[in-house]
């Protein structure tokens, strides 16, 4: 994400950031990586936060135990069907881990997503065929509409589903999930207002089922360190954090032949090679005429529906069906940022968007191509702080920028704090600076190996160092020569095991799912209920949604305590339009 780091202060910061795990680790200030117990190679989560100094050890924690579900042995696997079957069904299908989640049954209204979930694709979407191996996948039921699904749930032996549709489809398929009895994990956007999230929330609690929302980074052992050396103090005062996701999709659309003979007659081709502007093919044209797409709009063809098939494959381009940026890629990303800063709500936000680059004949879109927002949050001193501090200067600046016509740098969240750096690069590597002391030669830099002093009860500091100490853990490691999509980082396999963990730890207590909160706000079963729940999700979708108000309006909106609070119906939209 550094525009200018080397091979070699890239290899340096990350060694760094090993290493200051590590320490903090050892001097009982880690716990996520620290051992007690009788059994050091089957460490536990209650051993992990019970050790301290003592332990003197550090060793890599899986997932499970890290998310607390590692009790699962004898557990059968829930049942569960995936609703939407195009690229992000496609990524969840692929990391799922059959043990927690057995696929028993697809849905999608398109023919060729259908094909596409067994026969796979290129990169993480690994196909279900690939997965359970061909014999077995055959076994896996097919819908084409989500009445006949769930029609087929008692049958099916349905327990849960996954949403992988189109935003604009989120709220009323989880509600038809829900009202089936089914636990539901939908992916992110929650929805497309605020006031739908608000309704999602209540009728998951009405209907005592489990609601979670696939923002994969709460579930990330990667940004789940990052977290823990940042929470102990090494970075000093953090008052900046840039993030974006640069992409380039300005090269020609080209295509052979054979694949131009499967293309549906009367829509135009793309002009660029774009993911969110595919080819419209024959086979879902054919199937998917506008009065079929109208009986499967679940009553509202404006709200719900798409009319005609290009507007269904091509949803991420229209302010009615999608969020653009925002929603797409910007959530995450604030996700990170409101997690790093501990969970706090944004104070303001501004910025500029537009379609700088598309245009007629050129992928020509409703949505934003270019997005540059500026966040105001409050910092640990700031009265709208967890701690509540008085300092109401005391301001973390967050921005974001994503646009498509260019991608040398990565992806990613660079958190800037007056003692270090640290850069969160594509969801894979973390690396780590110290700043210079002024005075000090070799005191700092992108070249400066690092250790972190402070052990017993002194404050975690980094200190520069010829030769590192005792070393890092290595529970954040990737596997051996593993590709750049990797589980053992990203969060998607582990949201959805523990998704599962949750399921069957509410049937245990033979009761409906309980969103009952203690009197210090945090909720009673928190330990069985997803990390990135209804309450939480929306807040994301808060952010996401009305950065894109700003934009529209060009003007900074100051954020309402009353649209994070879910028993109320004061939301963005309301009042600020509904280009969002």
């Amino acid at each position: 994400m550094a525009l200018d780091l080397t091979p070699e202060q890239k290899a340096t910061g990350k060694a760094n950031f090993e290493q200051a795990a590590g320490d903090l680790a050892r001097s009982g200030k880690m716990p996520s990586m620290m051992v007690g117990g009788k059994d050091p190679k089957k460490p536990n989560r209650r051993d992990a936060l019970k050790a301290g100094l003592a332990a003197g050890a550090v060793v890599p924690l899986s997932a499970a135990v890290y998310y607390g579900y590692e009790s699962w042995e004898g557990n059968e696997a829930v049942k569960t069907a995936l609703i939407g079957c195009g690229d992000e069904g496609g990524v969840l299908v692929g990391d799922h881990n059959p043990e927690y989640n057995r696929i028993v049954a697809v849905c999608d209204i398109r023919p060729s997503n259908m094909t596409r979930i067994f026969d796979g694709d290129t990169g993480p979407r690994k196909g279900l065929n690939k997965i359970y191996g061909k014999d077995e996948a055959k076994d896996i039921a097919r819908y084409d509409n989500l009445s006949a699904l769930l029609a087929d749930k008692s049958k099916l032996g349905l327990e849960a589903v996954v949403i992988a549709t189109p935003l604009n489809t989120h709220d009323v398929i989880a509600k038809a999930c829900m009202d089936a009895g089914l636990h539901v994990l939908c992916e992110k956007l929650m929805a497309r207002t605020i006031s739908k999230c608000k309704g999602m929330i209540k009728y998951a609690q009405d209907k005592g089922v489990l609601l979670s929302i696939g923002h994969q980074r709460h579930y990330s052992t990667l940004y789940a360190h990052a977290l823990e050396v940042v929470n102990a103090g090494v970075l000093g005062d953090i008052k900046h954090i840039r993030a974006q996701w640069p992409r380039n999709n300005s090269w020609p659309f080209t295509a052979s032949a054979a694949e131009r003979a499967k293309f549906a007659p009367g829509y135009k081709e793309p002009y660029y090679r774009d993911g969110w502007c595919r080819p419209i093919l024959k086979e879902d044209a054919d199937a998917l005429p506008p009065e079929k797409l109208a009986e499967l709009a679940f009553g509202s063809v404006n709200e719900y529906g798409f009319k005609n098939v290009e507007e269904l494959v091509r949803w991420r381009l229209y302010d009615k069906t999608g969020g653009g940026l925002m929603a797409e890629l910007g959530s995450h990303q604030l996700d990170a940022s409101s997690i790093i800063l501990g969970h706090v709500h944004p104070l303001a936000v501004s910025g500029i968007g537009g379609k700088f680059f598309y245009g007629p004949g050129r992928n020509d879109r409703e949505s934003d191509d270019g997005v540059f927002v500026t966040f105001e949050f409050p910092g640990k001193n700031h009265p709208k702080a967890h701690r509540g501090g008085k300092d109401e200067s005391d301001i973390v600046i967050v921005t974001y920028s994503s646009f498509n016509t260019n991608s040398f740098e990565d992806y990613g969240e660079c958190i800037m704090g007056s003692r270090g750096t640290m850069i969160i690069s594509k969801e894979a590597e973390v690396y780590l600076y110290k700043e210079p002391e002024p005075g000090k030669k070799d005191s700092g830099g992108r070249d400066t190996k690092v250790t972190v002093t402070g052990a017993g009860g002194g404050k975690p500091a980094m200190e520069a160092t010829s030769t590192w100490g005792g070393g890092g853990g290595a529970a954040i490691s990737k596997a051996p020569a593993a590709s750049a999509w990797d589980s053992a980082v990203r969060g998607y396999r582990t949201e959805m095991e523990h998704f599962a963990y949750c399921v069957r730890k509410w049937q245990e207590m033979r009761q409906p799912v309980s969103y009952e909160k203690n009197s210090d706000g945090r909720l009673k079963y928190e330990e069985i209920i997803p990390r990135c729940h209804g309450e939480v999700a929306m807040a994301d979708a808060i952010l996401a949604l009305t950065s894109n108000m700003a934009m529209a309006k060009k003007e900074r909106i100051v954020f309402e305590d009353a649209w994070f609070d879910p028993t109320k119906a004061d939301a963005p939209e309301t009042k600020h339009g509904k280009k969002a």
